[in-house]
């Protein structure tokens, strides 16, 4: 129980440390740090009176877990709101555990640390979290939807074409799919990187700056794409047809992928099941999602519709997509060191452990 108390912890800072001040941060994570020490301190002196035994690594019925987890962004809410994995892993004692968080990088920095095993995100996250140092095990891929991310612009702005955002400020979620598309646009134009402003900010900060008018444009995902087309005026400079190339991947941490191989077969087995039931119910899905995520139906609609369902295997076409992006982020030196992204990836043989029933 110990652990979980200091995970929580770690986890509701990363998720709060972007909406405090940069003054403030060094002292809230020393009150996190010296509370984290006190609970310890508190435990090793328990623990010398107990006679609990520590489960062995070797034994893997001991060794299952009894919780899974699961970080996720408001983009995979349909899979917590249906209850599919509570019901498919409560006959094998398994319960399931939902941690919110407002974009990938903030999910994978919570994944690192120990404080949720699985999760998904875009194809840039994972290159930022490995490039510094994360645990991470790529699990599987997501079907690109490449319509679902645009480039967004008030829609009174004199913005109107990809070489119009050339010296303007753009708001986006660093290490985010929204930062690479971004990235992949300016060049397929003629522009770099330097050209433009770049002005890192969560998707609820950023929204609230391109409310104020204090960006000029914003690189963002659904379903925050068309909740802004739906109710600040936004308009499409540009959406990543024709530039993304991935959807994005499932993730564990190491230990979680190494130790609990049947867990996550079932886990991707029943996310398999969901995302064929969405493309064949594609109304159902926005009636689901329009007051879970207050957006009208209507907008809900067109970003279901513009949704590619599915998971795939991790292929070795995916792995050279992802290796791009991975040198990609090194030759803009955003990330600290040139990184193989294999050295997070599985063997085939393992893949195949993980495969879903088809």
């Amino acid at each position: 129980m110990l652990h979980l108390m200091i995970q929580r912890l770690i986890v509701h800072f990363l998720k709060w440390k972007s909406r405090i001040s940069v003054a403030s941060i060094p002292l809230v994570g020393a009150f996190i740090i010296g509370l984290c020490l006190s609970l310890l301190f508190a435990a090793c002196t328990a623990n010398n009176d107990s006679n609990t035994t520590a489960v062995s690594v070797n034994n893997p019925t001991a060794n299952k877990a009894s919780v899974i987890r699961i970080g996720y962004q408001k983009s995979a809410i349909l899979l917590k709101s249906k209850g599919l994995l509570e019901k498919r892993l409560q006959p094998e004692g398994v319960s399931v555990e939902w941690i919110e968080f407002p974009a990938g990088p903030q999910l994978l920095e919570a994944m690192n640390v120990g404080s949720i095993d699985f999760g998904n995100v875009g194809e840039s996250p994972p290159i930022f979290a490995q490039a510094a140092g994360a645990a991470i095990t790529y699990v599987a891929g997501i079907s690109p939807s490449p319509a679902g991310s645009a480039i967004l612009v008030p829609k009174d702005s004199a913005i109107k074409r990809v070489n119009d955002l050339k010296g303007k400020k753009i708001a986006f979620q660093k290490g985010s799919s929204a930062h690479y598309m971004l990235v992949q646009i300016l060049e397929k134009y003629g522009l770099q990187y330097s050209d433009i402003e770049p002005t890192y900010l969560t998707p609820a900060d950023a929204r609230a700056a391109f409310v104020r008018g204090s960006i000029d444009a914003w690189a963002i995902w659904d379903p925050f794409y068309a909740a802004a087309e739906q109710s600040v005026n936004a308009r499409k400079l540009i959406d990543g047809t024709g530039i993304n190339k991935q959807g994005g991947y499932y993730l564990a941490s190491q230990n979680f992928a190494a130790q609990q191989t049947e867990i996550i077969k079932a886990v991707l087995e029943e996310i398999q099941k969901l995302e064929t039931w969405s493309t064949q119910n594609r109304e159902e899905v926005a009636a689901t999602l329009s007051p879970i995520l207050g957006i009208d139906l209507e907008t809900m609609r067109k970003s279901t519709n513009r949704r590619t369902f599915g998971i795939t295997p991790i292929t070795q076409e995916l792995i050279t997509l992802q290796q791009e992006v991975a040198n990609k982020f090194y030759k803009l030196n955003l990330i600290p060191k040139q990184i193989d992204v294999r050295e997070a990836m599985l063997t085939p043989e393992q893949y195949a452990a993980f495969s879903p029933k088809s």
